[in-house]
C-alpha cells in the first residue's frame, strides 16, 4: 500500500475534526505519520522514497500519509508549519510529535518503533517474558 496524499476533507474524517472538537482526539485505528512536504522542496524529495519503504514495511500497524503544504495551506498553517520537510507522529492516544528537517531511515525507524509502536512491544516483550518463564 502506497503513502496516501492528505486533504482538509480526509484529515477531518480520519485524523481529527478540530472544527467540531476542542481538544486533540486521533480519530485513526493505527498510529499514524504526516509527511508535509513541497514539490519544489529538495530534502523532502529525499525522503519520499523512505516514507515509501516505511509504509511498507509497517502496514496494517503504522498509517503514512502525505500532506502537500502549497495545495493544503489551511493545514499547514494549522500545524505551523514554516520549515519542510516536517513530519508528525501520531500516537494512537497523547500528543502527536514534530520532527523538523530530512532524517536518515534508521531515525525515523527509531522514532516509530519507540513513539508510535511502544504498545505493541511491551505486548511483544511480555510475550518473550512469559516464554522463558515457561522454559524455566
Amino acid at each position: 500500500m502506497a503513502v496516501e496524499h492528505l486533504t482538509l476533507e480526509k484529515f477531518k474524517d480520519q485524523i481529527f475534526d478540530y472544527e467540531n472538537e476542542k481538544e486533540w482526539k486521533y480519530k485513526g485505528e493505527v498510529p499514524a505519520v504526516i509527511d508535509f512536504y513541497a514539490d519544489w522542496c529538495q530534502p523532502c524529495k529525499m525522503i519520499a522514497p523512505i516514507m515509501e519503504k516505511l509504509q511498507e514495511k509497517y502496514q496494517g500497524k503504522l498509517k503514512i500519509w502525505k500532506l502537500d503544504t502549497e495545495d493544503q495551506r489551511e493545514l499547514a498553517a494549522m500545524f505551523g508549519i514554516r520549515n519542510i520537510p516536517s513530519v508528525l507522529f501520531i500516537p494512537m492516544e497523547g500528543t502527536p510529535m514534530m520532527q523538523v528537517g530530512a532524517l536518515p531511515e534508521h531515525l525515523y525507524v527509531e522514532i516509530i518503533e519507540k513513539e508510535l509502536l511502544k504498545e505493541d512491544k511491551s505486548a511483544e516483550k511480555q510475550e518473550v517474558e512469559a516464554k522463558e518463564e515457561e522454559n524455566k
